[in-house]
């Protein structure tokens, strides 16, 4: 038998797999940013820097965009100080008395664009800064850091629009009741390492002020008002800017008119006149410009700027008219004229301190002139129907100057202090300084939770022209003669601010605060409108007390935000030390024996708002208020409460070009026709009474250019 043969079968190796063929792409190349691009690019980073100058690490703040803005009703059109009363702790006031009050403080407010802080104006209302120009608002309250002095009840600080430089425009027309038409515009654009943007509006209507009566209609009540604004920026190389701005307002104001007053004295042969025919008005002027530099390099941030501001005030009265209803005739001139310098820095010494130091110093040159028309007083104290002039004028060169120094230590990540020292000298009508220093903890334990609180020492001098001092010799025996003959001078406030709050993110959306403030003062500020004139004038109460608590919340899901503010506050004050003659006898007697509310004071004050954007409709509302002004002798009494509630619709139609849509608004002031008091002519410094605006309809459109 043969052997069995066993043949292996040889080992077929795999051929490794074949790779998929490489598919090579060319990726095109980033394009190059734009020059305006670069240029917006290096001014966001000026921007920041400035931020970092002037934090207001420690304080309260408030912050409105322009986003914000644009949703209330109204959006941009509306002025300013109705922007204000958005804001929590902001009351109403009629525009006599100041427009607004921040925590109870008559005036006392500083306004700041691009943190260039503005000088005081002269006049009695009107506002110089149109709402247009607003890209950020930020209203800063409570104990302020060193850098932020003179005005200090709160700060509120604009920054102009950043998208404003994108070579487009915006033409807009709005109006609506009682003659009410406001055409507007704005331009921006880039050009080489320069942005610009200009705007302008003008304002005419029959409800210029508020109406002294309930009625639908004000008698004599039309203003016309121009104002205008211009920025330019240029970039000089990466870390030097220089900017300009300029800003104007001119308006012309009817005083409205309150039928059925009784004739209290005879002029020029004249007994009987009509009070709704009198003819009184007031012309207001404000301009100012502001010249910039800002140094940004390594740590070192600087911005240096040369102001000044005209202003100018003119009351005309009705000689005849005045004479019969208040036996004396003011034709009142007061002007303003302010150049200063402003200097703030501040130098990352490490990641824990930033340092911060500055000055300002600034020089006023004021008139103030009283051409009055008065009728004499017989010897058994009666008027007699001889009328004469008299003039009392006054003018003065005042000086303001500040300095400060301030640390901002980071202790660790949560938790940061800020303390500083500030001293100020004025030398105007009275020469005073004062050593100031402030301190305050941030303090933030996880993420969306911000506690702070602050210590300050304030030094407020009172505006040059209303402590302008007023000849009482020349007023002897006529129907102005005081019953008290005293006219200390008006003095500088003096105070010490407690302040504490905090705020915390609920959930994603909504955010909540609560702030607490108390403040004691020396020689507490106030001001008045003691005549027909619609100007005010400043005085002293010795002691004061301001205490109040603020309570915050605001919501953001997609398309719907709302907003909501309370607040609570009182303010008191005794014992009046400059311009005595002002008051009554009897009514001085009991204020130097009491604590009086001061006439600002409101116990309970609120805002509320929301908007919805619905398919590129916009539905939005808003709320006011208010617990009551003070009223009666020597502010005893309370106004009833009040409220006012406003609605407005707007839609975007893109008929011409998707980046240039026209808008169509229409706005609801005060939907209900609510009718309240904002003053009822009584009260320390209340010269006539004011209602707060009727139901008014209004319609706008806008083209983006």
């Amino acid at each position: 038998m043969l052997p069995e043969v066993h043949v292996a079968a040889p080992v077929e190796r795999r051929r490794p797999p074949t790779p998929p063929p490489r598919i090579v792409t060319t990726q095109p190349p980033a394009p190059a940013p734009t020059q305006a691009q670069v240029v917006a690019k290096q001014n966001q980073a000026f921007d920041a820097a400035r931020q970092t100058v002037l934090a207001p690490t420690g304080a309260s703040s408030y912050q409105m965009s322009q986003e914000s803005v644009e949703s209330k009703p109204q959006g941009a059109n509306a002025p300013l100080d109705k922007v204000l009363l958005q804001a929590p702790g902001v009351t109403q006031d009629s525009a006599s008395s100041g427009e607004l009050h921040i925590r109870n403080e008559h005036a006392n407010v500083q306004y700041r664009i691009n943190g260039i802080m503005l000088p005081d104006g002269v006049g009695a209302f009107g506002q110089i800064v149109d709402s247009a120009i607003i890209g950020n608002l930020n209203l800063i309250t409570g104990a302020l850091p060193a850098q932020y002095g003179l005005r200090t009840a709160g700060v509120v600080d604009i920054q102009t629009k950043a998208s404003a430089f994108d070579n487009s425009g915006m033409v807009s027309l709005y109006g609506g009741s009682r003659g009410t038409i406001t055409p507007s515009f704005e331009y921006g654009g880039t050009a080489g390492s320069t942005q610009y943007f200009l705007s302008g509006r003008y304002f005419g209507s029959d409800i210029g002020l508020e109406n002294p009566t309930s009625a639908f209609n004000a008698i004599h009540d039309h203003t016309d008002q121009e104002k205008g604004f211009a920025y330019v920026s240029t970039v000089i190389d990466p870390t030097l800017r220089l900017t300009f701005m300029s800003g104007v307002s001119n308006s012309q104001y009817q005083i409205p008119n309150n039928p059925g007053q009784a004739p209290a004295f005879t002029a020029f042969g004249v007994r009987n006149f009509n009070s709704a025919n009198l003819n009184e008005t007031q012309h207001e002027f404000n301009q100012f410009n502001v010249l910039a530099l800002q140094y940004s390099h390594d740590g070192l941030d600087v911005q240096t700027a040369y102001f000044n501001r005209t202003s100018v005030v003119h009351f005309t009265p009705d000689v005849i008219g005045d004479l019969i209803f208040n036996g004396v005739a003011s034709d009142i001139y007061r002007q303003s004229v302010i150049n200063g310098i402003q200097t703030d820095a501040s130098y990352r010494l490490s990641d824990a301190h930033t340092l911060h130091a500055g000055f300002t110093v600034s020089a006023e040159q004021s008139l103030v002139n009283n051409a009055s028309v008065l009728l004499p007083l017989d010897a058994a104290g009666a008027p007699v129907d001889a009328p004469f002039n008299v003039s009392d004028s006054s003018s003065k060169t005042g000086f303001l100057f500040g300095t400060y120094v301030g640390d901002e230590w980071k202790i660790t990540n949560q938790l940061t202090l800020n303390a500083g020292l500030r001293f100020d000298q004025m030398m105007q009508y009275v020469d005073a300084n004062q050593l100031s220093p402030r301190i305050s903890l941030t303090w933030t334990p996880f993420d969306g939770t911000v506690f702070h609180a602050g210590y300050a020492r304030y030094f407020t001098p009172p505006q040059q022209v209303l402590a302008a001092p007023t000849n009482l010799a020349l007023v002897q025996g006529t129907t102005q003669q005081p019953e008290v003959n005293l006219n200390s001078p008006v003095l500088p406030e003096r105070s010490h601010y407690f302040d504490v709050g905090v705020t915390q993110r609920v959930m994603p959306g909504l955010d909540v605060g609560v702030d607490a403030y108390y403040k004691i003062a020396r020689d507490l500020l106030d001001d008045g409108q003691f005549g027909a004139a619609y100007v005010l004038t400043a005085f002293n109460y010795d002691k004061g007390e301001n205490a109040g608590v603020e309570l915050t919340a605001k919501y953001k899901n997609g398309n719907f935000s709302a907003y909501s503010n309370l607040a609570v506050a009182k303010q008191i004050a005794t014992t009046v030390v400059s311009n005595q003659f002002l008051f009554a006898a009897d009514e001085l007697a009991f204020i130097n024996s009491h604590y009086i509310y001061t006439d600002h004071a409101q116990f309970v004050s609120g805002s509320a708002g929301a908007s919805y954007l619905w398919n590129g409709t916009r539905f939005s509302a808003d709320l006011l208020y208010g617990s009551g002004l003070r009223n009666g002798f020597a502010n005893t009494g309370t106004l009833p409460w009040y409220s006012q509630v406003n609605v407005g619709l707007s839609h975007e139609f893109k008929w011409l070009d998707d980046r240039k849509p026209t808008t169509l608004r229409f706005d609801v002031v005060n939907l209900f026709d609510t009718i309240y008091e904002i003053r009822d002519g009584s009260g320390i410094g209340v010269f006539a009474p004011q209602f707060g605006p009727r139901r008014g309809f209004f319609v706008g459109i806008s083209q983006k250019l």
